[in-house]
This record gives structure tokens, C-alpha cells and sequence, in this order.
């Protein structure tokens, strides 16, 4: 059998189709708001930016299935008076941002906090257990 027929041939339509759609489904989720994991001794730190958005209402935090998960709406709504015309600007966009969790974290070591349009998740030992341990190398004798 000849092994060039094995190779897939590249089909330059089907890559621009999926690079299409892929742009396109980033924009319909509307907003995706930026988020930093950082440490802090054995504790992991989630920020999200989330301002003007009412956390209360709009913003769900959850546990499922080992994963942290974010989620909520944004909206945003101003109208300004000028020289006779409203000018009306409406912002608005549902978000859905997951982090992998270790098996060991329990719903009740996470707690959420806003402040300044920030969510602050902290999720309590963390990376209890987690040092680096160095793995020896063993070589074959030749």
C-alpha cells in the first residue's frame, strides 16, 4: 500500500469555514470577561472583571463536576440628551467562564467577594499537598 495515500488532503475551504465560525461564536457570547488565577500559599485566587454588572442578580458561582464555573449576564443601558437627541447605548451579553479544580476541593472551600467590579473566588487549599517532587531518571547500560 502506498503510504502517500494515507495523508488526508488539505482542504482550504473547510479551514476558512471553521476559522469563520469560530470568530463567530466568540461574538455571540457577547462578553467574556477577563479573568487571572493566581496563588496565594495554598489557596487559588480567581479574579474576574466584571463591572457594572449586578452580581446579586446577574452572576452565578458553582461547583459541578470538579470545575469552578462562572457564569451570568451583563446589561447595560444609557441613554444621554444632546442638543435635542437621545442617544441610547445599550450593552448587554451572557458569559460562561469553567476552571478545573483538584479532586480534593470541597464546596466549602469556596467563597466569592465583589468589590470594584471585581469577583475575587477564592478557593481554600487548593494546593494543599501539591509540592513538585522531583521523578529519577533511570538510563539502559549500554
Amino acid at each position: 500500500m502506498n503510504t502517500l495515500a494515507l495523508r488526508r488532503r488539505r482542504d482550504p475551504f473547510a479551514e476558512f469555514d471553521a476559522l469563520v465560525r469560530r470568530t463567530f461564536e466568540q461574538r455571540a457570547t457577547g462578553f467574556n470577561p477577563a479573568a487571572e488565577v493566581s496563588r496565594d500559599g495554598d489557596d487559588a485566587v480567581v479574579r474576574l472583571e466584571l463591572p457594572g454588572v449586578d452580581v446579586e442578580q446577574d452572576v452565578t458561582v458553582e461547583i459541578d463536576r470538579g470545575h469552578l464555573v462562572v457564569r451570568g449576564e451583563r446589561r447595560d443601558e444609557r441613554a444621554e440628551e444632546r442638543a435635542g437627541r437621545t442617544l441610547r447605548e445599550v450593552r448587554y451579553g451572557s458569559f460562561h467562564r469553567t476552571f478545573a479544580l483538584p479532586e480534593h476541593v470541597t464546596d466549602e472551600a469556596v467563597t466569592a467577594e465583589y468589590d470594584a467590579g471585581v469577583l475575587t473566588v477564592r478557593v481554600a487549599g487548593a494546593y494543599a499537598g501539591r509540592a513538585a517532587r522531583r521523578i529519577e531518571v533511570t538510563t539502559q547500560p549500554k
